[in-house]
């Protein structure tokens, strides 16, 4: 594919996380000369891996939805995705346990879904059916008008797709995501399966607008898959895609300042008739030397905190920390990795421990200040020997068992377990093992508790007695690995603030050819987001105000068929 006449000639890419890798590999595969520079000594960013002892372990993404994204990212690179991942569909696509034993196992498809509401709320079935009518049909939408855009061109929003929507779209906005579940189902278990997604989306129900209800159409209208050798392969196979596009890798390196020079007068947003400064590389350190790379062009895909306060000076930063003292930097995470002698039928390859009322959970995760008193109140308690202990961290935890569906994830009549526990994004919390730091105390006392809590809640009476193998991850990790603004594990929550238009925008305001993908930009987290923040960047570069996304006659996206 030759190189578009709008795009630079050369560009260097900070970060080789997905959004990075997806950035290099458009650019590459347009024939623009990509340099991905990353202070990590491999691919991937926070979607890792790590092995010990025969074991392999995911340490970011875990779960393969919004496949149209995949399959479009794909397609851009000259492939399908069937030629590069091996995917599993997963039956149950997860399962849930309760403080008391109980259990439910959640099948794809609308009619399991149907069936799984009626059991547990007569008549629940039909309202769930219309649910994810619903659903679905807010995710063609977001597809089409509202996820391959920079919202460079306001009228793409009165499409008569969206018009034909505005009270519908409207109630979505207005609402958060637990009341709008909240006044069609009674069940807190049926409450729990709709808006578990919400930590997904780095916050809470109640902050989570309503519009995300269109992400059930992922997990429960759609289906639940899992790509053999984990996220890791995805990550492998678009490194793979990049180098065979031309693009070359610079890893253990750190990029230290984003080098500018000034210009004449710009045109650009909020510089009209002053001076203004052109990207023009990096400065790099690796080891014991510092060196300078040269580009037409920057491309930052590492946390945009990082990049704005720490790699430009004051005077050329868009987002500068005031920008940043209001906003909500989503959940942290302690992640335990656990290799286990023997199976554990009692999981499956996707698990929830969903506690009955979890109000206190998010509490725990995301108001910091709340935290802070519970910690006192603990500190207090413990002083004058009384046993109650407030929460410090979410009971509502997630759990893979990969090895489940993927035997290179553990040795033969063995396990792997991934657990994430949500917590608040505290870099005070520390580090765990698994980068050769000794596990601190706030981390350790969470893994504990955590590994007694399944014990109880699944049954598995002997866990911690076949526990062969035990690494942890803390908040202090993503702070150091990844620069991760205020320790946050996911990127920015999902706020009404902090979604679409309101997120950001990917480009810099105040540095000509300086652009931004991942998660901390729009439009947003997860895997599928940092690929389209990376076709983003393509037509900010090629100057495509459009809302769909490029190639769309490829024929990826079924029409609307309301339309």
């Amino acid at each position: 594919m030759s190189r578009g006449s709008d795009l630079p000639e050369s560009v260097i890419v900070i970060g080789a996380g997905v959004a990075g890798l997806a950035t290099a590999g458009l650019l590459a595969r347009r024939g623009v000369a990509v340099t991905v520079i990353d202070k990590l000594g491999e691919v991937g960013g926070r979607a890792g891996e790590l092995s010990a002892d025969g074991f392999r372990w995911d340490t970011g993404p875990s779960w393969y939805l919004m496949p149209e994204a995949f399959d479009h990212f794909f397609a851009q690179m000259g492939t399908q995705t069937a030629d590069v991942l091996d995917l599993v569909d997963l039956d149950p696509a997860y399962r849930i346990y309760g403080p008391r034993g109980h259990r439910a196992d959640v099948r794809s498809g609308v009619d399991n879904v149907a069936a799984l509401f009626d059991a547990v709320e007569p008549g629940a079935g039909a309202r769930v059916r219309d649910y994810l009518a619903r659903a679905e049909d807010t995710y063609r939408v977001a597809l089409q008008h509202f996820l391959y855009t920079t919202f460079r061109a306001p009228l793409a929003l009165a499409h008569r797709d969206i018009r034909r929507r505005l009270g519908v779209l409207a109630d979505l906005l207005v609402h958060s995501l637990a009341s709008y579940v909240a006044r069609q189902f009674t069940h807190p278990l049926l409450q729990q399966i709709l808006t578990y997604p919400a930590v997904f989306l780095s916050t809470e129900p109640s902050r989570a607008p309503a519009l995300y209800s269109l992400l059930s159409h992922t997990d429960l209208g759609d289906a639940v898959r899992y790509p053999q050798g984990g996220f890791a392969a995805v990550v492998q196979a678009m490194a793979a895609l990049a180098r065979e596009a031309g693009a070359s890798f610079e890893l253990g390196a750190e990029v230290t300042e984003i080098l500018t020079v000034p210009t004449g007068r710009t045109g650009l947003l909020g510089s009209r008739g002053r001076r203004g400064s052109r990207a023009v590389g990096v400065r790099v350190r690796q080891g014991g030397t510092t060196r300078v790379l040269y580009a037409d062009a920057v491309v930052s895909a590492a946390d945009l905190h990082h990049t704005e306060t720490q790699l430009l000076p004051r005077k050329l930063q868009t987002y500068p920390e005031r920008y940043w003292s209001p906003r909500d930097p989503g959940m942290g995470t302690v992640l335990i990795l656990l290799g286990i002698k023997g199976e554990l039928p009692e999981l499956a390859h996707h698990t929830f421990l969903f506690s009955e009322d979890w109000t206190d959970d998010f509490r725990a995760v995301f108001h910091r200040a709340n935290v802070r008193r519970a910690n006192a109140r603990r500190a207090h308690l413990d002083r004058v020997g009384e046993q109650q202990s407030p929460k410090a961290h979410s009971e509502s935890i997630y759990i893979s068992r990969t090895s489940a569906t993927d035997p290179t994830a553990a040795p033969a009549g063995h396990d792997n377990l991934f657990v994430l526990v949500p917590c608040p994004p505290d870099a005070d919390l520390g580090h765990g093992d698994a980068y050769g730091h000794t596990t601190d105390p706030g981390v350790a006392d969470i893994a504990d508790a955590v590994i007694d809590q399944i014990t109880s809640w699944t049954g598995v009476a002997d866990l911690r007695e076949r526990i062969v193998t035990h690494r942890t991850i803390g908040p202090a990790d993503f702070a150091g690995r990844y620069h991760a603004w205020r320790a946050g594990s996911i990127g920015l929550a999902h706020t009404l603030r902090q979604s679409a238009f309101l997120r950001g925008q990917n480009a810099s305001r105040k540095v000509a050819g300086l652009y931004y993908a991942g998660a901390t930009t729009l439009p947003g987290v997860g895997v599928p987001m940092c690929l389209i923040s990376a076709e983003n960047v393509v037509k900010r570069m090629l100057g495509d105000r459009s809302s769909a996304p490029l190639g769309l006659s490829l024929g990826l996206y079924p029409a609307d068929k309301s339309c």
